[in-house]
């Protein structure tokens, strides 16, 4: 196996990643709960963009109840963003784990 050839390939496929890890970064990923009473978006790098939450939620008595959806629909949306993560990753790794990228 040729070196340069190699080094060649690794060098493009370090491209393709950084290419694939900026465009991640920048997607959005939304999950929600209780119906689409609570929606939670987040980025690719899993930062919490915005949530929203139905205004009949907002009552005294369904505080621990509006506790428990975000948390559901923040899990919900990490979920979505580290399986694309894998999906987009996988797919220019051929399915090697690389240690430190995801």
């Amino acid at each position: 196996m040729d070196l340069q050839n190699l080094l060649k390939q690794a060098q493009k496929m370090q491209g393709s990643i950084q290419k694939i890890e900026s465009e991640l970064n920048e997607s959005e990923y939304t999950g929600s709960a209780g119906g689409n009473g609570v929606n939670v978006t987040i980025k690719g790098n899993y930062e919490v963009t915005n949530i929203t939450i139905d205004e009949d939620l907002l009552e005294k008595d369904n505080k621990d109840m509006l506790q428990d959806l975000i948390m559901v629909a923040i899990n919900q949306a990490v979920e979505t963003a580290s399986k694309d993560r894998e999906e987009k990753m996988g797919a220019v790794t051929a399915g090697v784990k690389m240690p430190g990228m995801f």
